[in-house]
Parts: C-alpha cells; sequence; structure tokens
C-alpha cells in the first residue's frame, strides 16, 4: 500500500461508564486513507464502543479524535463524514428496497433526479441492480445486508464503518460476503473500519489489525505479520491456534536463548533480543511434523503418544501428549485419499524447526 496521509487519528481516547467500567482504555492509533481496517477482539474489549465513538454515538471521556483533518468534539454524527451499517442492517420492512437506500438523501433534501442516479449508483455497487421495487421481506440475509451497504455508500461517505456486519449470516454466505466486502472496498475506494470478533475474518478482509484486549489495544499489524510474530501471549493465543507453553530462561546470548519448559525440558531457541526470567515460547500447530522415526536433522523433537485426531475435512487436528507430560497440537492437511493410517495410541516423532518457536516477553 502506498504512504498516504491518515484519514483518522485517535489520540488517547478513553471511555469510561460510570466509575468502574473502562470501556477504551487509553487508545492511539492512526488508520490510513483508502485502509480496509480491521478493530478484533473477545467480547466485552472495547472495539464496538471505539467504533460508536468515530460515530459520534459515544464520547470519548477523555483524548481527541480527528476524522479527515477534523477534530470531532462536538460534532454530531449526522454532520461527521462517516456512515455506518450495523449488525442488524437496520433495513426499512415497510419501505421497498430503493426508498431504503435513499432515505438519508430525501431527508437531506436532496433532489429526486440525483437521488434515482446516485440510489442506482448504489445498488449496482453492491449488484443489486433491478432490486429497487422489491420488499425487504423478499430479500435473503445476504441481500438485506447489501441494501444497508448501498444505503451508507449512497451518502459518499469517507469513512464506511461496519459493526459485525456478517454475524448474523451463515457459514457460507458470511465467507461470500466477505469477499464481496473486499471487491467493494476495493471498488469506491474508501476507508473501511469493521469491527468484528471473527479472527479469520479480519485476517482475510483487513488490510491492517488493531487486537483489542480489556480496553486496550494490544497489537496492530498486517494479518500476516500479526500470525507469524505476535507481540504477546494474548494476541498469540488469540490469532489462531497455538501451542503456548511457560518458559524460564536459563541462558542468553550469541542470538540464542535457553529456555526450560514444564514438560518438554530445555530447549535452545533463536533470539535476537534480550530476554529473562519468565517467557513464554509458542509454535503453531502447522509448522509441527510427525514421523515415525526420530527426525534426522536439526530440530526440537519429542516422542510422544497421539491421544487423539479431530477430522476436518482438508485437514486433521492432531493431539499429543509427550513422554513427560506436555501437551502438543499438530495440523495435518488432507492433501491425499490414500495413505497409512494414524490412530490414536501411537507413539510417533513430534518435531519443529526452532526458528518457528516464537519467543513472547510480554
Amino acid at each position: 500500500m502506498t504512504e498516504t496521509r491518515p484519514i483518522i487519528s485517535i489520540e488517547n481516547v478513553s471511555k469510561r461508564f460510570g466509575q468502574v467500567v473502562t470501556a477504551v482504555d487509553d487508545v492511539s492509533l492512526e488508520i490510513q486513507e483508502g485502509e480496509f481496517f480491521a478493530l478484533l477482539g473477545p467480547s466485552g474489549c472495547g472495539k464496538t464502543t471505539l467504533l460508536r465513538m468515530l460515530a459520534g454515538f459515544e464520547i470519548p471521556s477523555e483524548g481527541s479524535i480527528r476524522i479527515d483533518g477534523q477534530d470531532m468534539e462536538g460534532v454530531d454524527p449526522n454532520r461527521r463524514p462517516v456512515n455506518m451499517v450495523f449488525q442488524s442492517y437496520a433495513v426499512f420492512p415497510h419501505m421497498k428496497v430503493f426508498d431504503n437506500v435513499g432515505y438519508g438523501l430525501r431527508v437531506t433534501g436532496v433532489s429526486k433526479g440525483e437521488i434515482k442516479d446516485r440510489v442506482e449508483e448504489a445498488l449496482a455497487l453492491v449488484q443489486l441492480d433491478g432490486f429497487g421495487e422489491r420488499d425487504p421481506g423478499q430479500l435473503s440475509g445476504g441481500q438485506r445486508q447489501r441494501v444497508a451497504l448501498a444505503r451508507a455508500l449512497v451518502k459518499h461517505p469517507r469513512v464506511l464503518l461496519l459493526d459485525e456486519p456478517l454475524s448474523a449470516l451463515d457459514a457460507k454466505l458470511r465467507a461470500a460476503m466477505q469477499l464481496e466486502l473486499v471487491r467493494l472496498q476495493n471498488t469506491v475506494g474508501i476507508t473501511f473500519i469493521i469491527v468484528t470478533h471473527d479472527q479469520d475474518e479480519a485476517l482475510s478482509m483487513a488490510d491492517r489489525v488493531a487486537v483489542m484486549e480489556s480496553g486496550k489495544v494490544r497489537q496492530i499489524a498486517a494479518p500476516g505479520d500479526l500470525y507469524e510474530y505476535p507481540s504477546s501471549r494474548f494476541v498469540a493465543d488469540f490469532i489462531g491456534k497455538m501451542n503456548l507453553f511457560e518458559g524460564r530462561v536459563e541462558s542468553s546470548g550469541g542470538g540464542v536463548l535457553e529456555v526450560s519448559i514444564s514438560g518438554l525440558g530445555r530447549l535452545e531457541v533463536p533470539h535476537d533480543g534480550e530476554a529473562s526470567g519468565d517467557i513464554g515460547i509458542a509454535v503453531r500447530p502447522e509448522k509441527l511434523r510427525i514421523s515415525m522415526e526420530k527426525p534426522a536433522l536439526p530440530c526440537i523433537c519429542f516422542p510422544a503418544v497421539l491421544d487423539n485426531v479431530a477430522y476436518h475435512g482438508g485437514e486433521s487436528h492432531m493431539f499429543f501428549t509427550t513422554d513427560s507430560g506436555a501437551q502438543l497440537t499438530a495440523t495435518k492437511q488432507n492433501d491425499t485419499r490414500t495413505g497409512a493410517p494414524i490412530e490414536s495410541g501411537q507413539r510417533l516423532w513430534v518435531s519443529w524447526i526452532a526458528g518457528d518457536t516464537l519467543v513472547l516477553v510480554a
């Protein structure tokens, strides 16, 4: 992505409800113009509250928000250069699709001729050409979501805010709509900010992702960097599946850490930074390799018993217990129809390349 000026600047923003609940805690971040940005985290982490502050539905207790260079303090929601698509779609059931999409233009006094042109343009963008005279009750869930998107886009906002927009759809339609949202964002070229608790959704759609926990932003990164280089135990455990262990540094130097881990013993792992005391050691399940014999190449390896295999179509999750009692999970791609079956109770070797080990100091 080419370097552009930030369209949104959030500086030291906090939001408290009463004296007890701090929903958003000293958040600072910038979002670039034309970026697809995701706020990701578990329920109650503050992501929706932060989105509502951008929209103007909540007022920050502290800090400032600038959108398109303008300070939003005292600016009403209807005067902000943003539009919001809600989880519930909020499509008016008593209005035709055309009237639903054009409602915001009509109440602001736009002429009938311009409304017609802009509504038809918006419906074409979301691939609902010819649907203008239909009732919302005649539409599928995915089509109603497209109507909500068209109604937001018809006002030509600088930023589109999406609050869990796909959560009400079934899995297959949700996957299709993820691709549709990316296509739509590329077509219109405006900034999209999506709130989601679904990591796959965030990783597959966004240019960058902010992971939130307990009102704080724990890490902001591109999806690949977030997955391969998490900055903390929370991010490592929240994004994807992970084998995560608590360890203690025994020695450090020359780009290598010697770490003691209960159930795994002493491991030597590459690490360029400083580390001491208690740390986290992690490795992704897909990085693990399974073999009948002890690997000959240099690697970290353990004899282990296969406890269970969970079949997931294209892949299987394999759960092991090492001879020292540690639990390991490996992911095996089911890329052939034939092959020697691996069954529970077998003794196997579980290994991974030392460079695939993550060292988590936070």
